[in-house]
């Protein structure tokens, strides 16, 4: 088990570090913004003109072409906050929709103004963050505990939860999806980076799919591993190792809920590395370094899940695997549908008073909030009607031979 973490981890960093820097156009933040800036007040000149399309198209080459492809957000992201990055996207949302709406002129301007100011804040905050080493590896660091964290969660979890149920000879298929989709990411991240460094708007989109997907495939796990945990046909599988309890089928579902975890997480990671690589100067080692420690943080994480999950009981281990992936899968809808309204795909509606929760997938917006809704209400009706059906099992006589 150790050699093949090890083996996942080292393939991590060397993966990453294979993907390479994209490296920036730009000496300074405030000289990125300068160009931005320009853009934007070319849309508000577009929009006079009566021409909304054109107009928002040029507020999208601002986000995709600069605020995206440049860095920005990765770096606002690592440097600043996830839920400053969030706020940032949603103003870009929010003029976009303005200025479709053929909203007044001032409204318009107001928006746009607004926008300025908020990167040109960020951009003064980065510029005015000197480099030191180690505010490099501390990055560094973070990016890779944090991207890496819910996937390794995911991954540990299935994996504790099949050798508790006396399928350890399963868990090679979780690994398995695990290495496929760490290349993969490599993969994607080229893709992403590379071909369609002009196209932005489609690497919003493929990331939204993607969670979106393993929103029913980590559901459907859960609601699989809950009505598991007090069955007679899983106790009598326990007792006589019955092979086909465990159906080719649900192998394989855990397999690919490992594969989208690690993928979605990936792809990301080697995307928030190449920005970081792109912007330092001098601390090149920092960056691997950070990365490193990182990576045998997270084998500490998964020898935590991996050893005290096998400690408890089956019935506790299995609804609290689940009610974690219950939480993933309710995160991850929020955070695909957020991909989706940046592709332009979904509307934004805002909703007041609603703050963001980085961590939940929360986000304050109609389009996020009813889907991670109605997925709540299902996960509770699943757990009362599993729970319902536990009862029925115990209120069963017991038939002697």
């Amino acid at each position: 088990m150790f050699k093949k973490l090890s083996i996942f981890l080292i393939a991590v960093y060397l993966l990453t570090a294979l993907a390479g820097p994209v490296f920036a156009a730009y000496k300074s933040w405030n000289e990125m913004v300068d160009a931005m800036e320009a853009v934007l007040n070319e849309s508000y000149d577009v929009f006079l003109s009566g021409n909304l399309e054109a107009a928002r198209d040029k507020v999208d080459v601002a986000y995709y072409g600069f605020y995206e492809k440049e860095g920005f957000e990765k770096i606002v992201m690592s440097r600043i906050s996830g839920k400053r990055a969030t706020t940032v996207e949603y103003q870009f949302s929010a003029v976009k929709k303005a200025i479709l709406a053929k909203a007044p002129q001032a409204e318009v301007r107001a928006g746009l103004d607004r926008l300025i100011q908020m990167l040109r804040e960020d951009a003064n905050t980065l510029d005015g963050k000197k480099e030191n080493r180690w505010s490099v590896f501390f990055e560094a660091l973070l990016i890779i505990t944090r991207e890496g964290f819910e996937a390794i969660i995911i991954v540990g979890a299935i994996i504790a939860y099949l050798i508790k149920s006396g399928n350890k000879d399963k868990t090679r298929a979780v690994y398995w999806g695990s290495l496929i989709a760490l290349v993969s990411s490599v993969g994607m991240a080229f893709i992403l980076g590379v071909l369609l460094r002009d196209a932005g708007q489609n690497q919003e989109l493929i990331e939204g799919f993607t969670m979106l997907l393993a929103v029913a495939v980590l559901f459907y796990v859960s609601n699989w591993m809950v009505s598991k945990a007090e069955s007679q046909a899983w106790t009598s599988y326990i007792k006589d190792k019955v092979q086909s309890s465990i159906t080719t089928g649900s192998v394989f579902s855990l397999a690919f809920a490992a594969f989208l975890a690690v993928f979605r997480e990936g792809a990301e990671t080697i995307l928030f590395y190449q920005a970081v690589l792109a912007k330092t100067q001098i601390y090149f080692s920092m960056v691997w370094a950070g990365l490193g420690v990182g990576c045998v943080l997270l084998v500490v994480v998964y020898i935590l899940i991996r050893f005290l999950s096998i400690r408890l009981p089956l019935k506790p281990f299995f609804l609290g695997t689940s009610i974690l992936l219950f939480i993933m899968s309710i995160s991850f809808t929020g955070a695909g549908v957020k991909e989706l309204q940046e592709g332009n795909l979904v509307s934004v509606t805002p909703v007041e008073g609603i703050g963001s929760v980085e961590l939940l997938g929360i986000y304050p917006t109609l389009e996020t909030l009813i889907p991670q809704l109605i997925l709540f209400l299902l996960t509770v009706v699943t757990i009362f009607i599993q729970i319902r059906r536990w009862g029925r099992v115990r209120r069963e006589p017991v038939v002697s031979g």
